[in-house]
């Protein structure tokens, strides 16, 4: 049989009979025999590499963090792609626009977007596909997917307002984080204001770096601000050790003086929590799959389509949350 016979076969750079291609891989499974990738980019001017671009953020990379990125690489691996993970941090675009340029990459699925994301306007000037694990605020012509954080803020509103709380607080990442615009802090605020708002309730709000000394400081500007605050919602699971400290600190029981609920981390995260975390838990494992797959199909479609997916959350109650208290068991000052 023709070396190049089998090339076609390997590369379906031409058509070739079903029958010779079954001959073709079931001599390659007999012999143990592995395409080699990089063989395989020269010969068709692709690498079958793609990036996934992972700007470490403030909070660092954690179990969430990892879910995304664990399952980005199986599904690069199950369409018979590589994958690398590109670090480069936001702000440094010289240094994106470089890696862009070089050529190593047949394309690149974008973590951490911001609303006003400058990544979009580089890749596009390059040429390069790219597809969006969350959405910037101009979605026309993007492929991605994202989880629904409005939904999730108001549904979170409307779980402990079912509870009888009232006095509903809301801490968020960091101040530069918001105000440069992170997707997931600003539309899930935004939806807690929204259902506060239409409830007629008075809304709490604070920034708060990623840490648990931070956490611990928040809550207790957030009390100060309302003394009768009863349940918190938070999209900083850093800072909740913190919270927690804050709360147990005053002599309160969670979840019978004080409920917590935390917006996007993931259930491996709060189950390591004490007590769990009540979570509004996006769907990290199929948004990383998602991802890949919207940019395998406009390296592979001759005519691709734009797909935007949003996914729902889902609320998962544990130990954090429960009833509006009718009283405080004690209060330290």
């Amino acid at each position: 049989m023709a070396a190049s016979t089998v090339s076609y076969a390997i590369n379906g750079t031409r058509p070739i009979s079903e029958e010779t291609r079954r001959r073709i891989f079931a001599a390659m499974d007999e012999l143990g025999y592995q395409p080699n990738a990089l063989a395989r980019g020269l010969a068709s001017k692709r690498s079958r590499i793609i990036a996934l671009h992972f700007p470490i953020p403030e909070r660092g990379v954690g179990l969430t963090e990892i879910e995304f990125i664990a399952s980005a690489a199986n599904a690069t691996r199950e369409n018979g792609y590589e994958m690398v993970l590109w670090t480069s941090e936001m702000h440094n675009l010289e240094e994106l626009r470089q890696s862009t340029q070089q050529g190593l990459v047949d394309g690149v699925v974008a973590m951490e977007v911001y609303l006003h994301d400058e990544r979009i306007p580089l890749w596009r000037e390059a040429g390069l596909p790219f597809s969006l694990i969350g959405r910037s605020a101009d979605t026309a012509g993007i492929s991605y997917v994202d989880a629904d954080f409005e939904l999730a803020g108001s549904d979170v509103v409307r779980y402990l307002r079912g509870l009888g709380h009232t006095h509903i607080g809301f801490l968020n990442q960091s101040q530069p984080v918001t105000e440069a615009g992170y997707g997931p802090a600003v539309r899930t605020q935004h939806s807690y204001e929204q259902a506060m708002d239409t409830a007629g309730l008075i809304r709490v709000v604070r920034t708060c770096p990623t840490n648990a000394a931070a956490g611990y400081d928040s809550f207790e500007q957030l009390l100060a601000e309302d003394p009768d605050l009863t349940a918190l919602v938070t999209v900083n699971d850093r800072a909740v050790p913190g919270v927690v400290q804050a709360i147990t600190g005053r002599g309160w029981r969670i979840p019978d003086d004080f409920s917590l609920v935390v917006v996007g981390s993931s259930g491996s995260v709060a189950e390591l929590m004490t007590p769990p975390v009540t979570t509004v838990e996006p769907q990290n494992a199929e948004m990383g799959r998602q991802g890949v797959r919207l940019l395998l199909e406009q390296l592979e479609a001759r005519e691709p389509e734009i797909t935007q997916i949003l996914l729902p959350c889902r609320l998962v109650v544990r130990g954090s949350s429960g009833p509006c208290p009718v009283e405080r068991r004690g209060t330290i000052s």
